[in-house]
C-alpha cells in the first residue's frame, strides 16, 4: 500500500498489466500519466511514444493493437475528441486497446476543472458507426489501479476497445493504492493471438485486419456480429456498487467522483433517519439496466447526480422505464457538488414508500 496520485496509479497499474506499447500527447489534467510512460516504458524495454497529435496517437495505436500487443494511450477530452475517427477504425477492425480518458470542462477548450461531460461521447460509442466501447468508471484510486488491469484483460477477451473513464479530481488526488504484481509482456510473434499481424513467416498464411466492406450486405453481417459481441458483454460484464439499498425506500445514482459525493449524503441521509440508498454504477457500457429496473419496483424514486447537464440520467429512466419517478441534480463546467447540495436534494425528493 502506498500513497499515490491517480494518474500515476493508472500509469503504473497499466504497466503492471503487461502494457507493451503507450502512445500519447500531453493535456491536462492527466499529462501526469504520460509523464509516468515515459519514464518507465523505456527502462523497462518497452515502447513509449510522444506522438505530434492525438490525431497520429490513435493511428499509431490502431497500427501497434493489429500486432496483438497490448496498447494503451490516454488523454482529456479534446483530445479524446480528436481520436474518435480513429476509434472507430479500431472498433470496426475488432482490436483490442485501452483508453483513458480523464475529464475535464467543456466543450471546446473549456477548462482543465473536473467533469463528467464525456459520458456520451465514450458510452453512446464516440465515433460514427453502430458500436459501443466498454467503459468502466473508478471513484477511487484503488478502484483506477483495479479497473486499468481489468481493462487490459477484458480488452483481449473481447478484442475490443475498453475505456477508463474519469475525470480531473481521480486524476489530480493522492490516495492510499496496493498496486498489482508485475505481469510480463508477451514477447514475439510466437506469442500473438491467430488474428494478429506478424507476417507470413511464422504461420504460413497472412493475415487480415481491416474495416472495410464494401458490400452493403457485408458491413450488415459484420454489424450483426459486433451486436452479439455486445450481448454477450451486457450478459456477463455488468458491475456496479450499491450501499444500503437492501432496505432503501429512495435511491441516488452516481458514477465515479460524483457517485463518491453521493456516498457522504447518503450516509448523512441516513444518520438523519432517511432509508436512502447508493447505486453506483462501475460498467457504463455494459450499464446496470437490469438492477435499476429491479430497485425500481420497490422504491418510491431516484436521484441521479452527474457533473455535467445530464447524460448518464437518460441510461437510469431508460431503465425505470417510468416505474418511478428519476429526479437529477448536475454540476457542470468544472464544479464539483457538494455532499450537503445532494443531502438538500435527497429530502426535497424523498417519499418514503
Amino acid at each position: 500500500m502506498e500513497l499515490i496520485k491517480g494518474n500515476v496509479a493508472i500509469a503504473e497499474a497499466a504497466i503492471r498489466a503487461g502494457c507493451e506499447a503507450y502512445f500519447g500527447y500531453p493535456i491536462t489534467p492527466q499529462t501526469e500519466l504520460l509523464e509516468h510512460m515515459a519514464l518507465r516504458m523505456p527502462d523497462l524495454g518497452r515502447v513509449f511514444l510522444q506522438a505530434e497529435s492525438e490525431v497520429a496517437v490513435i493511428n499509431m495505436v490502431y497500427g501497434a493493437a493489429s500486432t496483438g500487443a497490448r496498447v494503451m494511450t490516454s488523454s482529456s477530452s479534446p483530445g479524446v475528441s480528436l481520436m474518435m475517427e480513429g476509434v472507430s477504425y479500431i472498433a470496426g477492425s475488432e482490436l483490442p486497446f485501452v483508453m483513458v480518458d480523464i475529464m475535464r470542462g467543456g466543450p471546446g477548450l473549456g477548462n482543465i476543472a473536473p467533469s463528467q461531460g464525456d459520458y456520451f461521447q465514450m458510452v453512446k460509442g464516440g465515433g460514427h458507426g453502430d458500436y459501443r466501447l466498454i467503459v468502466l468508471a473508478p471513484a477511487t484510486i484503488q478502484e483506477a489501479v483495479d479497473l486499468t488491469v481489468l481493462a487490459f484483460d477484458l480488452a483481449d477477451k473481447y478484442r475490443w476497445p475498453v475505456v477508463v473513464l474519469a475525470d480531473g479530481s481521480m486524476g489530480q488526488m493522492m490516495e492510499p493504492a496496493e498496486l498489482p504484481p508485475m505481469r510480463e509482456p508477451a514477447k514475439g510473434n510466437g506469442h500473438r493471438p491467430d488474428w494478429a499481424l506478424s507476417g507470413m513467416g511464422d504461420r504460413g498464411h497472412r493475415n487480415v485486419v481491416t474495416s472495410i466492406y464494401l458490400e452493403p450486405a457485408a458491413e450488415e453481417a459484420f454489424n450483426r456480429k459486433l451486436q452479439d459481441k455486445f450481448r454477450a458483454i451486457e450478459a456477463a460484464e455488468v458491475r456496479y456498487i450499491e450501499t444500503d439499498c437492501d432496505d432503501a425506500d429512495f435511491v441516488v445514482v452516481g458514477f465515479g467522483t460524483a457517485g463518491r459525493v453521493a456516498q457522504s449524503a447518503v450516509k448523512a441521509a441516513r444518520e438523519a433517519g432517511l432509508k436512502v440508498g447508493l447505486h453506483r454504477p462501475i460498467s457504463l457500457f455494459p450499464f446496470p439496466t437490469v438492477r435499476l429496473a429491479e430497485l425500481a419496483e420497490r422504491v418510491s424514486g431516484f436521484l441521479v447526480v452527474e457533473m455535467n447537464a445530464g447524460q448518464m440520467v437518460e441510461d437510469v429512466r431508460l431503465a425505470v422505464n417510468g416505474r418511478a419517478p428519476v429526479a437529477f441534480y448536475g454540476r457542470m463546467g468544472g464544479v464539483v457538488p457538494l455532499p450537503e447540495e445532494v443531502l438538500e436534494q435527497i429530502v426535497a425528493q424523498f417519499e418514503p414508500g
